[in-house]
C-alpha cells in the first residue's frame, strides 16, 4: 500500500468509524454482516485484514469469536484497541502492517478472513491475486474469505446523485464502464475500481473457490438521498427497506450494480 493510502487512513480514522453509521452506509454494513453470519463458522479464528478501525471486528468479538485485526494504519489500530477495550472485550493481536506482506502469518491458522479494504488501493492485478494466494495459505482448510471490491458500475449508478459533476465530460461516464485506477486527485485517495467478472476471475486465479457474491447497498445502491430522507422522517420505511435489501444482497438482479462487491470464497 502506498504512502498516499496510509497517510489517508491515519487522517480520517473517526471518518472511517462514523461512516458505517450513515444511514445509506448502514445498508453496506448489514450486508456485510448478513454475509457473515450466512458462511462464516460458527466459531473459530479470525483474521480481519484492513480492519479500519474494527466495527467488523467489535461485531466478531461480540459473537465469541477470537479475533486478531490487522490495518496499515497505526491510528487506526490504536483506535480500535480503545474501543474493544472498553467494551471489555479482547482481541487476539493487534497488527500495524500491510496486506501486501502477510509472510508473518503461518499456514492454515484461520477460520476466516476478512479483506475489507485492500482491494480498494492496490492498482496491480499481481499484486491482488498474491494478497488473495496469501490469504489462502493461512486459512484453515474449509476457512472462508469475505473480500470486498470497489464496484465502477456501481459507482457509475451512484454518481447520478452523488458526483454529477464528473460527468460533463463523457469520458467520466465511460470511464465508468470498466476496471480503472484513480489517483488521490480522482477519487478519495488513490483507488481501484473493479467490474464483477474482472474480479470473481482473481479470486478463481487465486485457487479459491467462489461460493457465492453480493452487491453490499442491494437494491437501494444509488438512494442516499431518499435513505437519509427516511431515516429522518419516517424510521418505518427505513427499516423495512434496510432490511429486506439486507436479506436481497445477494440476488442475480441488483449485485453487479451497487458500491461494493462482497464475493465469498472458501480454501478447498
Amino acid at each position: 500500500m502506498t504512502d498516499v493510502v496510509k497517510k489517508y487512513y491515519e487522517e480520517n480514522v473517526e471518518n472511517e468509524w462514523n461512516r458505517l453509521e450513515d444511514p445509506y452506509a448502514r445498508i453496506e454494513f448489514f450486508s456485510t454482516l448478513y454475509m457473515i453470519k450466512k458462511y462464516f463458522p460458527k466459531s473459530g479464528e479470525i483474521f480481519d485484514i484492513g480492519s479500519g478501525p474494527g466495527k467488523y471486528s467489535i461485531e466478531l468479538l461480540k459473537r465469541k469469536f477470537k479475533v486478531s485485526l490487522m490495518d496499515i494504519s497505526e491510528n487506526s489500530i490504536l483506535f480500535a484497541k480503545n474501543k474493544i477495550e472498553n467494551l471489555e472485550l479482547k482481541a487476539e493481536k493487534y497488527i500495524c502492517g500491510d496486506a501486501n506482506y502477510l509472510n508473518g502469518e503461518l499456514d492454515n491458522s484461520y477460520h476466516g478472513i476478512l479483506l475489507m479494504g485492500p482491494m480498494y488501493h492496490i492498482h496491480y492485478k499481481e499484486k491482488r491475486i498474491n494478497i488473495l494466494k496469501e490469504c489462502k495459505r493461512i486459512l484453515k482448510p474449509n476457512g472462508v474469505i469475505l473480500i470486498s471490491y470497489i464496484n465502477a458500475w456501481g459507482a457509475l449508478k451512484a454518481g447520478i446523485s452523488e458526483f454529477p459533476n464528473e460527468f460533463e465530460d463523457i469520458n467520466g461516464i465511460y470511464r465508468l464502464l470498466k476496471e480503472q485506477n484513480f489517483t488521490k486527485e480522482e477519487s478519495f485517495t488513490e483507488a481501484y475500481f473493479t467490474t464483477p467478472p474482472v474480479a470473481l476471475e482473481e479470486v478463481r486465479i487465486s485457487g479459491l473457490k467462489i461460493l457465492n457474491y453480493a452487491g453490499a447497498e442491494s437494491f437501494l445502491s444509488g438512494q442516499g438521498m431518499y435513505m437519509t430522507k427516511y431515516y429522518l422522517e419516517n424510521k418505518k420505511i427505513y427499516l423495512n427497506l434496510l432490511k429486506v435489501a439486507t436479506e436481497k444482497c445477494e440476488e442475480i438482479q441488483y449485485r453487479d450494480s451497487t458500491e461494493h462487491l462482497l464475493i465469498v470464497a472458501k480454501k478447498q
